[in-house]
């Protein structure tokens, strides 16, 4: 892997928007290049969590659901698996198994976090762009809400908002 190809795909990951090429050029190069090969797991739901993974090539099955065992979503290249874990220690929320060689590009919470202390504009920017998500998120959620009661369900704990 490179960084004149990583940086390109860096650039078009929706959290790493307000980077500049240079930062881009210094986040590929401090992160590190791992590849995993078809039924390799990347990481099992319910792990700890201290790194995201944005796909270079290949494609992975994410699984969770009742025994881990449901296909949840297939992602390919430019996407970023388990953002949380840049920001917050958490654990895995499903299980990332890839369906055929994939490569991919480490970023180390450690790292990350570097980044956003040596550049707090960025921290800035992008805590401005997680709230918007965030309240559209809500947004949506209140929505869905408001259609259940206008049906009339009850909710699964029997209390009404």
């Amino acid at each position: 892997m490179s960084l004149a190809r990583d940086i390109p795909l860096l650039r078009q990951v929706p959290l790493l928007g307000e980077f500049s090429d240079e930062q881009l050029r210094l986040l590929a190069f401090s992160a590190e290049n791992v590849v995993a090969n078809e039924g390799e797991v990347i990481f099992r739901e319910g792990e700890r969590s201290d790194a995201s993974y944005v796909i270079v090539s290949g494609k992975v099955v994410l699984r969770g659901g009742e025994k881990g065992k449901e296909d949840l979503a297939t992602v390919g290249p430019g996407t970023l698996l388990g953002e949380m874990a840049l920001f917050i220690e958490t654990t895995r929320p499903n299980t990332a198994v890839p369906l055929e060689r994939t490569e991919m590009i480490r970023i180390r919470r450690a790292l990350f976090k570097r980044m956003l202390q040596e550049y707090p504009d960025i921290a800035q920017a992008m805590h401005h762009g997680l709230a918007g998500r965030l309240k559209a998120t809500t947004d949506q959620l209140v929505k869905v809400a408001d259609t259940l009661d206008e049906l009339n369900i009850v909710p699964l704990d029997g209390k009404r908002g």
